[in-house]
């Protein structure tokens, strides 16, 4: 039975792959920050939380990953941890430097020191293009990341692909575009939207906070993207990214997303909130850029090691 260890493992990406590894007969193990109480619920929701083998440990402590790696002498490992909020991190920029950024170093140094045959996959983010210079990106994009954020996942993608030439360790990064489920946070767009229509068709609200309207995303499902992961860790070689048939290959604005939401939730509520943008109360900060454009080719170039029906 193949094992691996899953960073990162309450998050969404990180309940989809654990399920994902499961139904393909892992033993699977989760690194769970022993600093905090136990968040299973996107487990549970999923039905793999008494699967899934939780260990103490953090990835901003070297000792705890090498006692972790060792625990659970997993065959790959998944770096899915990070300090995700592109909001958060403006807050909190050296907080998300130290987990998202330095974090990845210190996983991928305790893997060259206890088994170097390891295989890894570090999520890297499409936050990374920033202004990007191509309306359609690909892996030749030139990366120009717009917030500490993108800034510490840059310094991690770059960061595996040294691991991989210096060390010949078999260390992926594939860049992820925007990719949602019914797990999602609330402090991501996609989810604050289905939440807010919720508590306007219960008569709970009658507004919808949003931040930046701007943005075109090319929006995913989660599960896809899981996938994507686990075929770039089954290659014969590693490659520096993979670019996923899992990305849709068109864009929408966070303004869109209410009318997706439409046939759920009946004619009158629509009427409701049919008027959307002017009835979105728009909160910018002053270092809000204007929205940058994201979309994926959708083919995997170069870099790729696989592709996905």
């Amino acid at each position: 039975m193949k094992r691996a260890l899953v960073i990162g493992v309450t998050g969404q990406d990180g309940a989809y792959l654990s399920r994902l590894l499961l139904d393909k007969g892992y033993r699977v193990f989760g690194l769970n920050r022993s600093s905090s109480l136990s968040n299973t619920e996107r487990l549970r929701y999923l039905g793999v939380d008494g699967e899934v083998e939780l260990l103490e440990g953090d990835v901003t402590d070297q000792e705890s990953i090498l006692r972790v790696l060792h625990a659970a002498e997993p065959e790959e490992v998944y770096n899915l941890a990070a300090q995700s909020s592109v909001r958060a991190s403006w807050q909190q920029p050296v907080l998300t430097a130290h987990i998202t950024g330095t974090g990845t170093v210190k996983v991928l140094e305790a893997i060259r020191s206890v088994n170097p045959a390891i295989r890894f996959y570090q999520a890297s983010t499409s936050e990374m293009f920033g202004e990007a210079t191509e309306p359609v990106q690909s892996e030749t994009t030139i990366f120009r990341p717009r917030s500490p954020y993108a800034a510490a996942k840059l310094f991690a993608h770059w960061a595996t692909v040294n691991y991989r030439e210096s060390f010949g360790l078999f260390a992926c990064a594939g860049i992820l575009f925007t990719h949602e489920s019914p797990i999602r946070g609330f402090d991501f767009v996609a989810r604050k939207v289905t939440h807010g229509v919720a508590r306007i068709k219960r008569g709970l609200a009658s507004k919808l906070f949003l931040g930046n309207l701007t943005p075109r995303r090319d929006w995913g499902f989660a599960g896809d993207y899981v996938e994507a992961m686990w075929l770039m860790l089954q290659a014969h070689e590693p490659r520096t990214t993979w670019w996923r048939r899992a990305a849709q290959r068109q864009s929408r604005t966070s303004a869109g997303l209410p009318s997706l939401t439409r046939a759920s939730i009946g004619a009158s509520t629509w009427k409701l909130i049919r008027n959307f943008c002017a009835r979105v109360t728009c909160r910018l900060s002053a270092r809000t850029p204007p929205g940058p454009r994201w979309i994926s080719d959708g083919n995997p170039g170069q870099g790729s090691s696989g592709s996905l029906p």
